[in-house]
């Protein structure tokens, strides 16, 4: 049975699937020191629960699905959810039903939890997502008519809005960067529609990234976590919201112990800007960002694998009118660490929109800082354009290195291998099956832009750069480069390839 990752709602699938290690499981009784001082577990969750529990809401939302009926007196079959004969009964369906029916009402359950005593509840996105009317139940059984504040798909956050006769009770955000994994969690939700339920657990991890989005940072746990739960609180012990509970991974469809939720300090500074605006406003320094290998920090000359590597620039953008480059690899932004790619995105996203902050890169050899002026997001700059350094007018010869035969950009060989007239660099002819090259995904037909973070324009420009590279290794005692950087596009994208530095001379056949 394969394992899948899914929301916690309980009809909407989540677009991520996944694979995690096993985390910490719940335990009874926590004897480790914390400060010099042994915890144990608590005697009892019942007055927490008692004191929370009139602030969390169950969220049922309902979908008009119209279309012309043709389809009266005929039974309407329904699967379970997860059933093993789900994916056998759509195709029935799809193949069986008239394809001309009649208006039909979609409706899904999920938890919320209010967030300020004038009627804003929080929940996620995925629960209320193309909803046409949206409905919130309080805990002493109150039905109240809810409309959206704004949602922000990134994070799969939502506000909502609904209009009480009085006031509300409401929760507390807590700070998440002062929980640990091994503390006491608990949560409160309205799994399977059963109404207010809650569990208990630890935190099994922090930091998980889930491929649900770009700004992943989520709390695991392994609190019961179930369809439905998606939208409502995870608290800590003083009461106060540390989560919001979003997914499971899970194989069967219900709770094994690992649970996924937004921290509070992502979703605190997003719920009030939906409230402010509507919307969410994030910085922008307008890069495209890929991961630090162990041999591209070798082929850029770094101790290690760390930071964000720039492989392209967005005209106009704040990155370009600060200097920055693509090969530049960011270390810092904003006096903190990028230790891992993934990290700069949510950094630059929680910048203050019009500060200048200082940006540490890592460039041919050397750090050097920069001062930028961050922008705001917009959903524009989503596409992203590259500069490019002009083509040296040198001889053409092809040669084979690096497990590839290279050759220059001929009028016949844009037209063989349907490459753009304005596309430049050095054209892979091919690709030795076993070579570092392949590995790496390099293939015939693809551009090689840069060796080393150097504009080629003919196969003796690469050759020049190996050649140096080599010469610099027999110069140096130790630290010896182990890999080549390459710059490779193909169509209009690009990325950087580190490429095993081989042993063997490259061979001209014109010589």
């Amino acid at each position: 049975m394969i394992s899948t990752l899914i929301p916690d709602s309980w009809t909407k699938p989540i677009s991520a699937a996944t694979t995690f290690a096993a985390s910490a499981a719940t335990i009874g009784l926590l004897l480790l020191p914390v400060s010099g001082q042994a915890r144990g577990a608590p005697d009892s969750f019942a007055d927490l629960a008692a004191s929370l529990s009139p602030a969390v809401v169950n969220i049922s939302t309902t979908q008009v699905i119209k279309g012309k009926d043709n389809n009266k007196g005929r039974p309407e079959f329904m699967v379970p959810p997860g059933s093993p004969f789900e994916e056998f009964f759509k195709e029935f369906l799809e193949r069986n039903q008239p394809k001309n029916r009649g208006p039909r009402r979609a409706t899904s359950l999920g938890s919320g939890f209010i967030i300020d005593a004038s009627g804003l509840v929080v929940t996620n996105n995925h629960v209320i997502a193309e909803a046409d009317e949206i409905s919130i139940r309080l805990s002493d059984g109150t039905m109240l008519k809810a409309v959206l504040v704004g949602r922000d798909a990134k994070t799969d956050l939502a506000l909502l809005k609904v209009e009480p006769k009085g006031k509300l009770p409401a929760l507390k955000w807590g700070d998440a960067e002062k929980s640990r994994v091994g503390d006491w969690v608990l949560a409160i939700g309205n799994p399977f529609g059963l109404g207010g339920s809650v569990t208990a657990g630890i935190i099994s991890a922090r930091g998980r990234d889930i491929n649900s989005g770009p700004y992943d940072d989520f709390f695991q746990t392994d609190a019961a976590i179930n369809r439905g739960n998606s939208g409502g609180p995870l608290f800590n012990m003083k009461g106060e919201v540390i989560g919001i509970n979003t997914a499971i991974y899970s194989p069967t469809g219900g709770s094994v112990g690992i649970g996924f939720a937004i921290p509070s300090t992502i979703a605190n500074r997003v719920i009030k800007q939906l409230a402010e605006f509507g919307r969410t406003r994030r910085g922008w320094l307008g890069v495209r960002i890929q991961g630090v290998t162990d041999e591209i920090a070798d082929g850029l000359g770094l101790e290690k694998a760390v930071g964000a590597l720039v492989a392209g620039i967005i005209p106009d953008g704040p990155a370009v009118k600060a200097g920055i480059e693509p090969g530049d690899v960011i270390l810092r932004f904003d006096d903190q660490e990028v230790d891992e790619m993934r990290a700069l995105p949510r950094i630059v996203a929680n910048t203050v929109i019009g500060k200048t902050v200082k940006v540490e890169v890592w460039r041919k050899g050397k750090s050097v800082t920069l001062d930028v002026a961050i922008a705001e997001m917009e959903e524009s700059t989503e596409k992203v354009a590259m500069t490019e350094e002009p083509a040296k007018p040198e001889a053409v010869r092809d040669v084979e290195l690096l497990g590839m035969r290279l050759t220059a950009l001929t009028p016949e060989a844009r037209e063989t291998f349907k490459v753009d007239e304005e596309a430049k660099g050095v054209l892979v002819l091919e690709v030795a099956g076993d070579s570092s090259a392949a590995k790496n995904g390099i293939q015939p037909g693809d551009l090689l832009v840069e060796v080393q973070q150097n504009p080629v324009a003919t196969p003796g420009d690469v050759a020049d750069q190996i050649t140096k590279i080599r010469e610099s290794n027999e110069a140096r005692k130790t630290k010896k480069t182990k890999s080549v950087l390459l710059l490779v596009q193909r169509a209009t994208n690009r990325r950087f390839v580190a490429v095993h530095l081989d042993k063997a001379a490259s061979k001209d056949p014109k010589k």
